[in-house]
């Protein structure tokens, strides 16, 4: 898979950099008004009964804080905070082994929560419902359950594909909260926020041309900022301006669209090599040299989102944004096929 500075996922070296900068309080983040609000009540009420918050889903697409709102979910409440994900607990006992570790109002903190192993989301059932769950000692005949009771805890399940969520799982949460993509002046007090935390010197029309860039997604708002800021220490004396921004931008292909290399292959591919579409995936993937993969979860979401690709049942088709983002001009057949 090729490695993008516009690909929403977070590298593991990524995740160290992310930490310092994420909000440790509700009100200190930016964005989602409707989810914070909601959320400020759902905790609000949970420590004026003085019990556990209800069980909260996060969905939305990577990069735009469902982690960091787990994080602060602990942290108003005065609770530890456990992380693990869905890839990680392969078996129940592996599930049964960090709820048995839990102490009273903690918060347990479970990424891609949808891609839990049947047996340990049947074990969660329980334990979110009853606060309890039964491990089984032995196997064959001889085998027994023994119920163990756990304390009160809130589960912080976050998804990037709830429809794939089977409905007893998802109907145990008291509380479902949708991430939706950020405007460009969100994304631009983030950048002002993570310059001052990075102690680098931005000035305000490059926090814009980031914002814009960005793809409306805070992780890489602040990826970018990084690279931008490492451009202006190595080829000018610090200040991030609106040139040394427009400079490093152009320095990796991130064009004032927020378009990368990737994303432009792929437009390019349909076009140049397919006539403007329609194109399955596999054949346009194998076209560029990509994983269909890399292309339908990397630079696909973002070209439909942005009008730049249409996806029919017989395959992708590149819009005329397309052709003329390339500087190219569509054909007047398939122009007014799109009609």
């Amino acid at each position: 898979m090729t490695e993008s500075i516009i690909q929403p996922q977070a590298t593991d070296a990524e995740r160290a950099a992310e930490s310092a900068l994420r909000p440790k309080q509700l009100e200190e983040f930016v964005g989602q008004p409707k989810l914070r609000k909601q959320l400020q009540l759902v905790l609000e009420a949970a420590k004026l009964r003085g019990a556990c918050a209800d069980h909260i889903l996060l969905s939305g697409p990577p990069g735009l804080g469902k982690t960091t709102l787990a994080m602060i979910v602990a942290s108003e409440m005065g609770s530890a905070l456990r992380l693990t994900s869905g890839p990680a607990i392969q078996h129940a006992g592996d599930l049964a082994s960090i709820l048995s570790s839990l102490q009273e109002g903690d918060v347990l903190f479970i990424d891609e929560i949808h891609r839990l192993a049947r047996p340990a989301e049947e074990m969660l059932y329980l334990a979110m419902e009853d606060f309890r769950v039964d491990v089984v000692v032995g196997k064959g005949p001889g085998a027994t359950s023994i119920p163990l009771t756990l304390p009160p805890f809130t589960v912080v399940g976050a998804t990037t594909r709830s429809g794939l969520l089977p409905a007893p799982l998802r109907d145990r949460f008291g509380y479902t909260g949708h991430l939706e993509y950020y405007e460009h002046d969100e994304l631009e007090k983030i950048v002002v926020r993570s310059a001052r935390l990075l102690d680098a010197d931005l000035e305000p029309a490059a926090a814009l041309e980031l914002a814009r860039r960005s793809r409306g997604t805070p992780r890489i708002a602040n990826r970018l900022l990084r690279r931008v800021s490492d451009y202006a220490q190595v080829h000018g004396n610090g200040v991030i301006s609106l040139a040394s921004a427009h400079a490093a931008l152009e320095l990796f292909e991130v064009d004032p669209y927020g378009l990368d290399r990737l994303d432009r292959m792929v437009l390019e591919g349909i076009i140049h090599r397919f006539n403007g579409g329609p194109v399955g995936l596999s054949t346009l993937a194998m076209s560029i040299g990509e994983e269909p993969e890399t292309v339908e979860t990397v630079s696909e979401p973002y070209l439909v989102r942005e009008g730049f690709l249409s996806r029919t049942p017989r395959g992708r088709i590149a819009t005329a944004s397309a052709w003329k983002h390339l500087g190219l001009s569509m054909p007047a057949d398939l122009l007014s096929g799109l009609a």
